[in-house]
């Protein structure tokens, strides 16, 4: 048997028409893909969140409905008209928006974060804005034929006028945000997943009380937790349309403020998810 020398084998193990040029990076690993951009990230999750709760949110979202009439209803005894019957139909309103995008978003997130559904997120090269503002977009998402009926059953209800009802145009995609960024927040910032639910009914419930009772009852340290409440500025909003000639000036106010909300509201969810992701 001949010996074969270490040169040999080494010559030989490259064979002829193989590619013996190093890899990117010198260590035989593939680069990386681009990280995507924020904004075709944040409608890929979207579309995602939008399937995936369709099935199991829209019973949620008839529960919603129904509570916001069922209130209505309620009221409609003890409440005639005027500013009162304003403010029973606009809380009551808002109140699908709260039930959908403050309640149900912090159970989603708790429950996300104590899974560990926020490991697959990060593993994704998205933007953590991207999956916040794409959650909280598809969970408001939710709320607007919820909002419109109940809008239009309370308007029929205490008998007033639907000529200026497409300012929830407006109030429902700024009051969502303030509420989804919120909620968010809340799920991601809540050590236990049950804390994050009791936080999202909290919130749920803060908005149930301080938005449909009329705020002209309410003692003064109670008032001044309502101006606290995101959701109350969209309450205001839709319950100045139904004045005969609105003070549309005070009305984009109410949205300003929230539209701020929802600015650093969601800005602080984003951080959240970081924070959270990152443990």
């Amino acid at each position: 048997m001949s010996a074969v020398s270490a040169e040999a084998v080494t010559a030989g193990a490259v064979r002829p028409g193989s590619d013996s040029r190093p890899r990117s990076g010198g260590d035989g690993a593939a680069p990386l893909a681009p990280r995507a951009k924020l904004l075709p990230a944040l409608a890929a999750v979207y579309r995602a969140q939008l399937s995936r709760a369709r099935v199991a949110r829209i019973p949620l979202l008839f529960v919603a409905t129904f509570q916001s009439v069922g209130i209505m209803i309620m009221m409609r005894g003890v409440v005639d008209g005027g500013d009162e019957a304003r403010a029973v139909v606009a809380g009551s309103s808002v109140l699908v928006v709260a039930f959908v995008a403050l309640n149900l978003l912090a159970q989603y997130f708790g429950q996300l974060r104590a899974s560990g559904g926020l490991d697959h997120y990060a593993t994704l090269p998205v933007p953590p804005a991207a999956v916040v503002l794409g959650a909280a977009a598809a969970y408001a998402s939710f709320t607007v034929p919820g909002t419109a009926v109940t809008a239009v059953v309370g308007s029929a209800l205490f008998g007033l006028p639907m000529a200026h009802l497409w300012v929830l145009a407006a109030v429902v995609p700024l009051s969502g945000a303030a509420l989804a960024g919120l909620g968010a927040a809340l799920g991601l910032l809540a050590p236990r997943q049950e804390l994050a639910t009791l936080c999202g009914q909290l919130g749920m419930s803060a908005a149930l009380l301080l938005g449909v009772l009329p705020a002209a009852h309410m003692p003064a340290p109670i008032a001044y937790a309502r101006d606290l409440l995101p959701s109350t500025y969209g309450v205001e909003a839709l319950a100045r349309s139904f004045d005969a000639r609105p003070d549309w000036a005070v009305v984009a106010a109410d949205l300003g403020v929230c539209a701020a909300v929802g600015v650093v509201s969601l800005a602080v969810a984003t951080w959240a998810y970081r924070r959270a992701a990152v443990r």
